[in-house]
């Protein structure tokens, strides 16, 4: 019986060094956030389309002398009205396209491709 007994806690320490062991590779593979940058700058996106994946933070700062914002055609994101130099950044977490325009100059246009 005392044998049994020691053979069950050693098999039980072990398997707790085994779990930690295996949280701790699980820890290592995970990915850092990803994020991308676009540029807004003589009344263009640039670039105008991105392709990211999943979690992915993507920041638009405005390199244009005139205000510009950043909208969604689907309702999803609104910057607010952004003067030269300011930012306005979004974290995708659901795969799709997600065009975009300035609603203060409807022709500029953009696109992210979440995947």
């Amino acid at each position: 019986m005392f044998i049994a007994s020691m053979i069950a806690t050693a098999v039980l320490s072990f398997s707790g060094v085994v779990l930690e062991q295996n949280e701790f590779v699980t820890s290592a593979q995970e990915k850092p956030a990803s994020t991308a940058e676009v540029k807004i700058d003589n009344f263009s996106f640039g670039p105008a389309a991105v392709t990211v994946p999943v979690g992915t933070t993507v920041t638009w700062i405005n390199r244009d002398d005139i205000p510009h914002t950043v909208v969604s055609t689907e309702k999803v994101f609104k910057s607010k009205v952004l003067d030269t130099d300011e930012k306005f950044s979004y974290t995708f977490t659901k795969p799709g396209e997600y065009p975009y325009f300035c609603s203060i100059h409807p022709k500029m246009t953009g696109k992210v491709v979440v995947q």
